[in-house]
């Protein structure tokens, strides 16, 4: 069970995580798409890594002690390989 500050490291790392998501779409699309948002930020997407909770306190962790683009780079590193690998699946390539 998370802690309380896990629960506020938290709630700042789902706000990183939904910038990175965000630019990371725009970036690829040149528009919005809040269905790709919602699947990349899930709760279910991030159980795949253990509790979303504590995934999110981990990025919440790096950008306070590092930065956003640590956090960001953290992001691409250990969660979008899996990400891109399940809209691969999803989208039977």
């Amino acid at each position: 069970m998370p802690t309380e500050e896990q629960r506020a490291e938290a709630w700042i790392g789902d706000g990183v995580l939904g910038l990175y998501a965000r630019r990371r779409i725009l970036d690829a699309k040149g528009r919005m798409d809040g269905d790709l948002f919602a699947r990349m930020t899930s709760n279910q997407f991030l159980s795949a890594f253990g509790d979303p909770t504590l995934v999110e306190a981990r990025i919440g962790r790096i950008y306070a002690t590092e930065s956003l683009e640590a956090a960001f780079h953290w992001i691409e590193n250990e969660l979008m390989p899996l990400f891109d690998r399940q809209e691969r699946n999803r989208k039977g390539l």
